[in-house]
């Protein structure tokens, strides 16, 4: 039985953390290094930095914040936001990163995938995508960019598709209705996706308490889940311990990596 993975992500704007609802109104979290050593020390399984900000700004992924938060963390690292070529990619993993996402630079330029692939291995590329449930799609789900502020027409499930025949290792799956909600994943959404992929899908939007997370492992075959508003959001009344929620999934029969006293 494959272990599942529990990642925090980071949305950066000018090098701190940020949550959102639904991609919108951003509260400021805490400095990103900062609150990076945090979830490393709590035995978070990985960590995803999205530089939210860069593709909009037009310039590359904030380089010296990776630096920063790369220095924190000793568990996989995964680095989005402003990138658009392979130098990028490279300036990424050499300030520390071990995989790159791509999102909208891979709508509008499909070989990104295929030559990241190429270059650094499938393992080190994922396709992260936001989806909208979209009734005129053919899957009922249409892929946004752009900060999901742009439609884009393409369906969900096609774009995943192509994307892993292109070479991405991994992807992750973003429900804009669900982002920031607190009201669980869309398991139709994942279920559909893992229908598609042979490659580890990233489950992300919605988880608000432990049984969102025993709900997606036990019904879907998503390997790894989002879990930022549970750990650190604002809107919370009360955020959950990473061991807090081990614990709970352990007891509950799913496979973690246990958490260390």
């Amino acid at each position: 039985m494959l272990t599942k993975r529990l990642i925090a992500c980071f949305d950066i704007i000018a090098g701190r953390v940020t949550k959102a609802v639904q991609f919108q109104d951003n509260i400021d979290v805490a400095a990103a290094d900062e609150l990076a050593q945090t979830m490393y020390e709590a035995q978070i399984d990985e960590l995803i930095f999205y530089d939210i900000t860069a593709s909009s700004e037009k310039r590359p992924v904030d380089i010296e914040t990776v630096k920063k938060v790369a220095r924190c963390v000793f568990i996989p690292f995964t680095v989005g936001g402003g990138i658009k070529e392979l130098d990028d990619m490279y300036e990424a993993l050499k300030a520390g990163a071990e995989k790159i996402s791509i999102d909208s630079m891979a709508v509008r330029n499909p070989q990104i995938i295929s030559d990241g692939a190429k270059a650094f291995g499938s393992q080190c590329i994922v396709l992260s995508t936001q989806v909208k449930r979209t009734p005129s799609m053919p899957s009922g789900y249409e892929v946004y960019i752009d900060g999901a502020r742009l439609a884009t027409g393409l369906d969900a499930l096609e774009w995943i598709k192509k994307g892993q025949e292109l070479g991405a290792g991994e992807i992750c799956i973003n429900s804009i209705d669900n982002d920031g909600m607190l009201s669980g994943y869309d398991l139709e959404l994942m279920k559909l996706a893992e229908s598609s992929l042979s490659v580890p899908l990233i489950a992300s939007g919605g988880a608000g308490k432990p049984e969102h997370l025993k709900a997606l492992f036990e019904k879907t075959e998503a390997q790894a889940a989002i879990i930022s508003s549970m750990l650190y959001s604002p809107r919370m009344e009360s955020n959950y311990a990473v061991s807090e929620i081990k614990e709970y999934l352990i007891e509950n029969g799913i496979c973690m990596r246990p958490t260390r006293v």
